[in-house]
C-alpha cells in the first residue's frame, strides 16, 4: 500500500452515538480528536531524553510471553533506542530531521487497560461499551493519570505523578469520571518504576515496533496494507445499526500484534500519551517537550476511526479533562 502524508487529512465525518460518555456529550471518539498539522517544529513528549547528537541505535527487545520472572504477566520488556535524526522515519512528525531522540528501556502493558484492570483499581467502570476484557472508555487523561498512581502504590511501586509535589491521589483534589480537572503542577518522575503514559515519542516507537529506520516500516501497527488483521476500525466495528453485534469496542488482543507483540496500537480505542499536543519545540534548540499547552496527544485511531486515523504516524489531540470513548496502556520505566 502506498504510504500517504497523514498529518494533512481531513477527520472522516461520523454519525453521533445514540448516547456517550458522561462530562464529555454524545459524540464518537472522533469528533472530538483534533489532528495536528504537519511542522518541522512539533513537539514529542516530555520525558524522551533529547540532545543535539548522538548515534542511532536499535534494541531488539522481548516479544511476548517473556519468561523472565521480572517481567509483568501481561507486559512486554522492549529494549529503548536512540534517535540521532540523521534520517526522517517515513511519515513521522515526532522522529523527524535534526532531533535527538531517546527512548529508555520499558515495561510495556501489551494490550490496553481493561475494564476489568481498571475497576480493580479505581471502583468503578466509567465505560460506554461493557465488557470486562474491553478496553476501559470514557476515561480522561486525568482518570488516566490518577489510575495509573493508585496501580503503582497498590502494588508496591513508586508513583510517577505528582500534583503540586505530592504523589498521594486522596490530596489531589479529583473526582474521576465527573468531568473536571487536576488544579496544580502535575509532573512525572520517569526515573520511577511505576505505571505511567507512554511519551508520544515512547508510544510511535512502540506502535513501529522499535523499529526507527526505512526499513521495514508498515503503515499500521503490525502490517502494512492489512488493517484488518491488526485493528478495530470504522469498517468491521462502526455501524449505522448500533444493534449490530460488531458495533463499538472489542476485546483486546484479539487482531494480530505487532513485532514487539503489542495489540491494538491501531484502532479499538485512542489512548492517552503524557504530551502536551499542541505546543512547539524546535530542532534547534532540544528539550525535554513542550512546558504546556492546552490538550494533550492521542495515538493510534479506534473502533469508529478511518483508516488514516489508525495509521502510526497520526496524530491527534484532545483536553484532557474530556474523557469521550477515550482510552489509554501504561508503560513502566525499566532502568536495569
Amino acid at each position: 500500500m502506498k504510504k500517504f502524508r497523514l498529518a494533512f487529512l481531513a477527520l472522516a465525518t461520523i454519525a453521533l452515538l445514540a448516547t456517550g460518555c458522561g462530562g464529555g456529550g454524545g459524540g464518537s471518539d472522533d469528533d472530538d480528536v483534533t489532528p495536528v498539522a504537519e511542522s518541522g517544529s512539533t513537539g514529542t513528549g516530555s520525558g524522551s531524553s533529547e540532545s543535539g547528537s548522538g548515534s542511532t541505535s536499535s534494541g531488539s527487545g522481548a516479544g511476548g510471553g517473556s519468561t523472565n520472572p521480572s517481567v509483568p504477566e501481561g507486559f512486554v520488556l522492549v529494549q529503548g533506542a536512540t534517535f540521532n535524526g540523521a534520517i526522517t522515519v517515513p511519515d513521522s512528525q515526532v522522529f523527524i530531521e535534526g532531533r535527538t531522540i531517546t527512548i529508555p528501556n520499558l515495561l510495556v502493558c501489551d494490550h490496553e487497560v481493561t475494564q476489568a484492570e481498571y475497576q480493580s483499581v479505581m471502583g468503578a467502570n466509567p465505560s460506554h461499551f461493557s465488557g470486562t476484557n474491553k478496553p476501559v472508555e470514557c476515561v480522561s487523561w486525568y482518570d488516566a493519570i490518577m489510575y495509573c498512581n493508585r496501580r503503582s502504590d497498590g502494588e508496591g511501586r513508586t508513583s510517577c505523578y505528582k500534583v503540586n509535589g505530592n504523589a498521594d491521589t486522596s490530596q489531589w483534589g479529583y473526582t474521576p469520571h465527573a468531568g473536571n480537572s487536576i488544579s496544580g503542577s502535575i509532573t512525572c518522575d520517569f526515573a520511577a518504576n511505576g505505571y505511567r503514559l507512554p511519551t508520544e515519542a515512547e508510544w510511535e516507537y512502540l506502535a513501529r515496533g522499535g523499529n526507527l529506520t526505512n526499513n521495514g516500516q508498515t503503515t499500521y501497527s503490525g502490517s502494512d496494507d492489512d488493517i484488518e488483521s491488526v485493528a478495530w476500525y470504522k469498517v468491521n466495528s462502526y455501524s449505522v445499526d448500533e444493534s449490530n453485534p460488531n458495533y463499538g469496542t472489542h476485546h483486546v488482543k484479539t487482531k494480530n500484534p505487532n513485532g514487539k507483540t503489542l495489540y491494538d496500537m491501531s484502532g479499538n480505542v485512542w489512548e492517552w500519551c503524557w504530551d502536551w499536543g499542541d505546543g512547539s519545540i524546535s530542532t534547534s534548540t532540544p528539550s525535554a517537550g513542550a512546558a504546556s499547552g492546552s490538550r494533550r496527544v492521542l495515538r493510534g485511531g479506534s473502533w469508529s476511526s478511518d483508516v488514516s486515523l489508525c495509521a502510526v504516524s497520526y496524530r491527534g489531540l484532545q483536553l484532557p479533562e474530556l474523557p469521550r470513548l477515550l482510552g489509554f496502556r501504561v508503560v513502566c520505566s525499566r532502568s536495569e
